[in-house]
């Protein structure tokens, strides 16, 4: 067979091709005058070639992927959402129904999802009372999913096969807490806060004036809970709206990751964890030699500076569809598909905010304290208790794997305790919770971020290079909705803002440093 598939025959007449379909005609090959034949041949083949290429991209171009293969799984995913923030609303905030659907249900609006399902009045949804649990979902919106509190977690979500019957098979963690009463206790431990003047240098009105651009914004989907201002430890200017007061506990959101890089930070300090060695524990799929996976490069410094490289599944759009999403809100293991990701950069290359990310650093910290029951109450012994923080709950999934790049749920003063441990350098009460060096590292900008103006650090964000009109030592948690705590070591300050923002969202932390700094004249003015 020649070109196309013509036929060679000796002297003998063959149809090269279909006319109609090729455009070529009948030839006659003989053996002395093959080479002009040849030259035919390519000038025939030719235009036959090109309509051969013509008909392959006019085929392609009648294709799109407009299907949305996913779309089951967002409207799980919904559910599960709305049913996290109505169990927590009513069972955690000890918020009504109609302030759930006001408030935390705002998030699911049409911007993000559909709207909620259902309405103050009824819909699709079920709450059981006495067991303190939600399910959302039904015939017209999609597959049921349930979650429930548990005493000591808050509200974890179950799988979309489990009913409320399988409650009790679900992670609680009964720990008494310390022995004293916070209101009669002074602050930071109690909340007995003392009432003192304001230093000559920060000037009240200015400072009531930060308060109002917080709380009064110029849309509607930017919503102050409270904000806490601090100085030298004591709280100067506190405030609620919104139906918060001062026990609302409310979602932390990633503010979350800022406390879990805490946690591993002990662990480092006392040497069962360390920053440059491979993560200790191994990878799905496992290899038959697992020592030459090449995930094992990735070190507890690159998670935390969320430059694993590993393949991206909660950055790129389809964080309410697969990855963590799954976790938080379907019942999936979060340990399992954050494991599950191949490598497709040098690990410290590039910047990529994973929740999976985070949550691979919390594994760590978990294959570190060795038994279940250690890893459990962890989070409460070694910081929470220490801290006085005791509205504050480090939620789970079910199988009490802790979710702490999102789902911890607490009070503004519970973060402005955390904030305050930073500002101290690492002390508290006299004694040490936290190396001066840990704090270094989560202040120092990620290497990947150097092109994208050194605005992240270790689980916690940094001024990026290009804002000059706040302290440039300035850092801060950041978490969805508006959940911020910030730290200016240069004027001794710590701000704590909540919200239940939603939509477009937009409040900036920095600016709100901006207009607190308003109110500091003198030595802490000019720092």
């Amino acid at each position: 067979l020649g070109p196309l598939g013509f036929e060679r025959q000796n002297g003998i007449t063959g149809d090269a091709c279909n006319p109609a379909v090729f455009g070529c005609r009948r030839i006659h090959y003989s053996p002395s005058t093959g080479h002009s034949l040849r030259l035919r041949m390519k000038l025939i083949a030719l235009p036959a070639l090109c309509a051969l290429l013509l008909m392959s991209t006019t085929g392609l171009a009648q294709q799109a992927e407009e299907f949305e293969y996913f779309e089951a799984n967002r409207q799980m995913v919904r559910n599960g959402v709305q049913a996290v923030l109505m169990c927590n609303g009513l069972f955690t905030s000890n918020h009504s129904l109609r302030e759930v659907f006001r408030y935390e249900l705002a998030y699911v609006s049409p911007t993000r999802f559909e709207g909620p399902v259902g309405s103050p009045e009824g819909g699709e949804y079920e709450i059981d009372e006495a067991r303190k649990a939600v399910a959302v979902g039904g015939p017209t919106s999609g597959t049921v999913v349930r979650a429930a509190f548990r005493e000591g977690i808050g509200c974890v979500v179950m799988a979309p096969d489990q009913t409320f019957d399988d409650i009790e098979s679900l992670p609680m963690l009964d720990l008494p807490y310390p022995d004293y009463d916070p209101a009669t206790t002074p602050w930071p431990m109690g909340d007995v806060v003392e009432d003192k003047p304001l230093p000559d240098y920060i000037d009240e009105d200015a400072l009531l004036s930060a308060s109002d651009w917080a709380f009064v914004r110029d849309t509607r989907e930017q919503v102050t809970l409270s904000l806490i201002v601090m100085h030298k430890g004591d709280v100067i200017h506190e405030r609620y709206d919104n139906g918060a007061d001062m026990s609302t506990r409310t979602r932390t959101w990633s503010t979350a990751k800022s406390i879990a890089a805490t946690l591993i930070g002990m662990l480092v300090d006392d040497g069962r964890l360390a920053l440059d060695k491979p993560l200790p524990f191994e990878w799905e799929p496992e290899l038959r030699n697992p020592a030459t996976d090449p995930r094992k490069k990735i070190t507890l410094r690159h998670v935390l500076n969320m430059s694993s490289g590993l393949y991206p599944v909660d950055s790129f759009g389809r964080e309410y569809v697969t990855g963590s999403g799954l976790a938080y809100w379907a019942g999936y293991s979060s340990i399992r598909g954050m494991r599950d990701r191949g490598l497709v950069r040098e690990p410290g290359t590039f910047w990529d905010y994973e929740n999976y990310d985070t949550l691979l650093a919390v594994y760590a910290m978990k294959q570190a304290l060795g038994d279940d029951r250690t890893y459990q109450e962890f989070p409460r012994r070694a910081l929470l208790d220490m801290l006085g923080m005791r509205n504050t709950l480090v939620s789970a999934d079910r199988f009490h794997n802790f979710i702490m790049s999102s789902q911890i749920y607490t009070n503004a003063r519970d973060l402005a305790r955390f904030g305050l441990l930073y500002a101290q350098n690492g002390m508290w009460e006299g004694e040490r919770l936290l190396s001066e060096e840990w704090i270094e590292f989560v202040r120092t900008p990620a290497p990947a971020t150097a092109d994208r103006g050194n605005h992240y650090g270790g689980q916690w964000w940094l001024v990026p290079d290009a804002r000059t009109d706040v302290p440039g030592d300035a850092y801060s948690t950041s978490g969805n909705r508006g959940q911020y705590v910030i730290i200016v070591p240069s004027h001794d300050l710590v701000i704590v803002r909540r919200g239940l923002d939603w939509g477009r969202q937009g409040f900036n932390r920095w600016d709100l440093v901006r207009e607190v700094l308003k109110a500091f004249e003198g030595p802490y003015g000019d720092a």
